[in-house]
């Protein structure tokens, strides 16, 4: 299996320990924040591929964020709406794997002692798809959530799906 790698504006390959590590520098700056950890996929299909871009994103919330992506081409053009956004869940899934119960562990210990002085962090997976009656995807908004939260994260769709239908989304095209 081919180690996966992780990019953003000032760096062009990180590690998932590298990535973490960021993530824990970034909290510990500010032990006393609100932090949501937010993964999300998007996709793009181009001319004979399609590209997949999971993003990660720490954000402490009115104080800023680090973020980083993750780029997967897939060799064909995934037409098949169903399949492209169960695609971009399944990658979502497996970003959010890396965070073990230990990793996830480390970085509530970084806000516990301020928990009495409101410090507080929710993991939030965001899923590029909307309820909406117009909205194509809808049919796959309780399939999607469901996955999702099985993961211990909280499940977020459009208009809420940030992570995904914006970080992610800047790097498709």
């Amino acid at each position: 299996m081919e180690p996966i790698s992780f990019q953003n504006v000032s760096c062009s390959q990180m590690t998932f320990d590298e990535v973490f590590s960021h993530i824990e520098s970034f909290m510990k700056e500010d032990p006393y924040g609100h932090y949501k950890l937010m993964l999300g996929t998007d996709s793009q299909i181009h001319p004979g591929h399609t590209l997949f871009i999971t993003g990660i994103v720490i954000h402490r919330v009115g104080k800023g964020a680090w973020a980083c992506f993750r780029k997967k081409i897939v060799p064909r053009t995934m037409k098949v709406l169903h399949e492209r956004i169960s695609y971009e869940t399944s990658l979502t899934e497996e970003i959010a794997s890396l965070f073990t119960e230990e990793k996830i562990d480390q970085l509530v210990e970084v806000i516990l002692p301020y928990i009495y002085k409101d410090a507080s962090f929710t993991m939030e997976g965001h899923i590029d798809i909307g309820a909406g009656d117009r909205n194509r995807t809808r049919l796959y908004v309780n399939e999607m959530m469901a996955r999702i939260e099985s993961l211990g994260f909280e499940p977020k769709i459009k208009p809420d799906s940030i992570t995904a239908s914006s970080y992610a989304n800047k790097y498709t095209k």
